[in-house]
């Protein structure tokens, strides 16, 4: 087939130009990640309050030095959104005013902040400071949310460090959650329900694009360490339409950033069974029962700081969680001399009663009656014909599924005291790149690996637990989120 030219030159400059193509569709997907900015509205006034149009609004980062500027409208209003979560000046310059300035303006996830200026007569090298005044009613958005912060998340003690645990923290959430949590993923302890609703029915974000794991009924699909959160809003009702992808809750979440300083810092948090007290009734039977084990190792470091400044920085984070969950089992176990001897027959220690029941359902497994056995008796000797044994009792004896005994009771029965250790090692790395092309223009970018091995109990009968009953099998499931 001939292609004609007009074609064939527009074919060589989509390949010739792939580049250009893979940085548009980069920049075409970032424009989703939005929703956990933050927005500054406001309106300026004349001290008679007659609105002031086309002044000033510069809005600089303290941490990063980032600047944005915009002009009020003809009603002396502005809007500045996209803001990344941080600590802001504002000013407000206009011909024959004095310049106002709004300082330690703290930006949340999520926030729509307003600064309102009454600007003075005067010149403009004269500054007006102006005092923040915490706001007693948010009257900008009809949304109902709640902001965890970063130190709120790092310091509150909390079930296994997960970050499913602080989502309880909301007004009208009930937690469905277990006992003892760990922070993985795709877990059971995802089970929170948000006014009401269904746990499958919420929505986690990250850095504004969705981190779900939509066939894990509502729950991450990479879950970040809590260490490397700056902070998260819960929304739970009247919400915005950027924010339409649930009907229950809706966990926006932001990673930290790089600033022009360079930080850092390093931790381990650890539960271990050596630190609790045994259950009561464990401690009051015979033989008595031990804790099961209990390991919690949390561990990892992070570090961020400008690559150059004011223009791009970089975080990184890196962490390590090990646990161990030990599982109780108290049961009598056959004895070794129960087993059958190599022609059959079982003998055991004292009087053995034959079973009292019609000889026919006795004896059915045998050409004829042995010898001296009689319904309601003793066997001869103690020994139980090897016609008179259930094969599959046999047979599950001889595959090796019991484990073996390690403690005997108070009446000599042997017993298997312990029970399967159920593993779980994750390892994750975080790394996200903040860019400023200009004052309209920046970009973020994060990747995220996370890889985790967890295993899962065995009940009392198993092959794995007759030759190593403190192991349990295993499962690896590495995940990535890349982002932009």
């Amino acid at each position: 087939m001939k292609l004609s030219p007009m074609f064939a030159e527009s074919l060589r400059a989509v390949f010739t130009n792939r580049s250009l193509l893979c940085l548009v569709l980069l920049l075409s997907l970032g424009t989703f990640a939005f929703a956990q900015e933050a927005t500054v509205v406001g309106t300026v006034t004349d001290p008679t309050g007659a609105a002031i149009p086309n002044v000033s609004i510069t809005i600089t980062n303290s941490d990063t030095g980032q600047v944005r500027r915009v002009a009020t409208n003809s009603e002396g209003q502005f809007v500045v959104p996209d803001l990344r979560i941080g600590n802001y000046t504002v000013r407000a310059e206009g011909s024959g005013f004095k310049t106002a300035e709004r300082k330690d303006l703290k930006l949340q996830v999520g926030d729509r902040a307003r600064v309102d200026f009454q600007m003075q007569m005067g010149t403009a090298q004269e500054t007006v400071t102006v005092e923040a005044i915490p706001v007693a009613v948010q009257a900008d958005t009809g949304e109902v949310s709640q902001i965890v912060t970063g130190t709120q998340v790092s310091q509150l003690a909390s079930n296994g460090r997960s970050f499913y645990t602080f989502v309880n923290l909301t007004p009208g959430a009930s937690s469905l959650q277990g006992n003892f949590s760990i922070p993985a993923p795709v877990n059971a302890d995802a089970n929170v329900s948000i006014n009401g609703n269904r746990p499958s029915h919420n929505i986690y974000l990250l850095d504004g694009g969705e981190d779900l794991d939509r066939g894990g009924a509502g729950t991450f699909s990479v879950m970040p360490s809590t260490e490397s959160i700056a902070e998260f809003r819960t929304l739970t009702s009247n919400y915005s339409a950027e924010y339409g992808l649930s009907s229950a809750g809706t966990m926006t979440t932001v990673l930290k950033s790089g600033t022009n300083a360079f930080h850092g810092s390093a931790w381990e948090v650890f539960r271990n069974d050596a630190l609790d007290a045994n259950d009561y009734f464990r401690n009051h039977v015979t033989p008595k029962v031990d804790k099961p084990e209990l390991r919690q190792n949390i561990f990892g470091f992070n570090v961020g700081g400008p690559i150059w400044k004011d223009k791009t920085f970089f975080f990184f984070n890196m962490e390590w969680r090990r646990f161990v969950q030990g599982g109780l089992v108290n049961q009598p176990v056959p004895n070794s001399t129960w087993f059958p001897d190599a022609e059959g027959n079982a003998t055991l220690d004292g009087a053995i009663k034959v079973p009292n029941m019609p000889t026919d359902v006795l004896f059915r497994n045998c050409e004829t009656p042995p010898a001296g056995v009689v319904p309601g008796g003793l066997f001869p000797n103690n020994q139980i014909p090897a016609c008179m044994i259930e094969p599959n009792a046999v047979a599950l004896l001889n595959a090796g599924i019991f484990p073996a005994n390690n403690s005997v009771d108070s009446n000599g029965t042997p017993r298997f005291t312990g029970g399967n250790n159920v593993p779980s090692n994750i390892r994750e790395e975080i790394v996200r790149i903040d860019h400023k092309f200009s004052d309209k223009w920046t970009i973020l970018g994060h990747f995220m690996n996370d890889s985790s091995t967890q295993g899962f109990a065995l009940p009392f009968l198993g092959p794995l637990q007759a030759t190593t009953p403190s192991q349990a099998p295993c499962r690896t499931r590495p995940t990535r989120q890349p982002s932009s």
